[in-house]
């Protein structure tokens, strides 16, 4: 494989030459713009049939992830100069840490800048959620037309329109194939962890990527324990409830939260690679993660996504297509951490090209961000050359 990377979790130049950079690296590109994103809802949704832990433990070791080294190679398989000088631009431009990988589906090549450091994946993780819980249907293990039961013990945090339907009827009854409809749409935390306790859990998640060969791309605890350790804080199930994680969480110390939050930071237990998901991306648009009927089964949830209209989606021109999954991690002014997008361009001839843009910190407002992203997937689009 050719992977042409800059640098691991470095930091970034925040003079005002460097925005300009970005600016102009934007403004040079076809612009393509998309419906408003809207921000996260709150609520509450999902429960363990085992016990939950009360203290969070993290069994994760630190790894090493040493950059790739640029190989010399054929020409006609490298990818377009343009690509690599932009994707390097705008990652040195950007004023926080940030990740950014672009593999041609089917190519050899990797363009991408911080592409094998760990960032926090956050919902993003709900990819590998999905995909193992398919890859028991195709070995015949679970059915995604079963049915289960949510009550208000299976509720978790944040983001969870399910919990309003577990509210209003005191439990909600649907089948696996809604909770993956709903986990990767919308990208509800309460349906997310109903699939992956059906699905054996994390372990389960980090035994299917390990079958896959898939490296530097860690699974958490779970949706609760991650964020309840992130912020500071044991779980306690009544979090789950109203606005109680976040009275909780404003009551701690700020010494406490920044700890907390720098540690998640500096060794994420849902870490990952830039460069080794857009790998399993194009994997699973090759067919090579799932079976055929559960591949364009996904890809095509993946295609319905909710979330993020403004990320990389806001700069795919049109006649292109992206189908993606976002993620978004907790805020501690001024720092914004795991604002995440990660999907397959598709252009009209039909390449493939396998993206994510992951930034783990920064300070910069939200449409900086947008701009960051949608300038990648201009980029794309831009220097696609086709075969």
């Amino acid at each position: 494989m050719i992977t042409i990377s800059s640098g691991n979790f470095m930091s970034f130049r925040e003079s005002r030459g460097a925005t300009a950079r970005l600016v102009l690296l934007i403004a040079a590109l076809s612009a393509c713009v998309s419906a408003p994103e809207r921000p996260r809802a709150l609520a509450a949704a999902a429960t363990p049939q085992k016990p939950q832990p009360t203290t969070n433990s993290w069994p994760i070791r630190q790894v090493a992830n040493p950059p790739l080294p640029y190989q010399d190679i054929n020409q006609n398989e490298a990818p377009p100069p343009a690509l690599v000088s932009v994707i390097r631009n705008l990652g040195q431009s950007f004023k926080g840490k940030v990740g950014i990988a672009v593999r041609r589906v089917g190519a050899d090549w990797t363009v991408a800048w911080n592409g094998n450091a760990l960032f926090p994946q956050q919902s993003v993780s709900k990819l590998w959620v999905s995909m193992t819980f398919l890859d028991a249907v195709d070995r015949g293990k679970l059915r995604l037309t079963d049915t289960t039961t949510l009550t208000r013990n299976d509720l978790t945090l944040f983001h969870q329109p399910s919990a309003a339907l577990v509210a209003k009827q005191g439990g909600w009854t649907t089948s696996y194939s809604d909770l993956m409809r709903r986990a990767m749409t919308q990208s509800d935390n309460t349906c997310n962890d109903a699939l992956l306790r059906a699905g054996g859990g994390p372990d389960a998640v980090r035994g299917f990527l390990a079958r896959r060969m898939i490296k530097d791309i860690r699974f958490g605890p779970g949706e609760r324990l991650l964020q309840s350790a992130t912020a500071g804080l044991d779980w306690r199930q009544d979090y789950s409830l109203g606005r109680n994680f976040y009275a909780a969480r404003a009551k701690l110390p700020m010494s406490v939260r920044v700890k907390a939050l720098d540690n998640y930071l500096s060794n994420p237990p849902d870490g990952a690679a830039p460069s080794s998901i857009v790998a399993a991306l194009a994997k699973l648009k090759q067919g090579d993660m799932l079976s055929p009927a559960s591949t364009r089964l996904l890809l095509n949830i993946m295609s319905e996504a909710k979330t993020g209209p403004q990320r990389v989606k806001g700069g795919v021109p049109a006649g292109w297509h992206y189908l993606h999954k976002t993620g978004t991690g907790q805020d501690l002014a001024p720092r914004s951490t795991g604002y995440n997008d990660v999907g397959i361009m598709t252009a009209p001839d039909g390449t493939s090209y396998a993206v994510a843009v992951m930034i783990g910190s920064t300070t910069v407002p939200i449409p900086e961000r947008w701009a960051l992203m949608q300038a990648v997937s201009k980029a794309v689009a831009a220097n696609h050359e086709t075969r």
